[in-house]
């Protein structure tokens, strides 16, 4: 599950787009970026309804694993435009 250009990045949340941590509350709360969300994956597709479908979306995580998967489930529930940040530190 590749990560999109680091670049990319900086463009996307200077345009508003939505900031999605899918680690769990404990690694979320030792570190985050500010401005993201904390939806873990495991809870993910019971809170889908608070991600704005029509705006960009950024996903990320630890390493990129988890938020490959929630990219995939993202998209597949109509998000038109996400993005696998890979790990949330690549938003810093």
């Amino acid at each position: 599950m590749e990560a999109s250009p680091v670049g990319d990045f900086d463009q996307l949340k200077a345009a508003g787009a939505q900031l999605v941590d899918v680690r769990t509350p404990a690694e979320f709360g030792q570190g985050n970026v500010p401005g993201s969300v904390n939806i873990p994956l495991d809870q993910l597709q019971l809170r889908v309804a608070e991600i704005d479908p029509g705006r960009p979306v950024i996903v990320f995580c630890a390493s990129g694993g988890r938020s490959g998967i929630a990219k995939q489930f993202l998209e597949r529930e109509g998000c038109r435009e996400v993005h696998n940040g890979g790990a949330w530190t690549n938003l810093l």
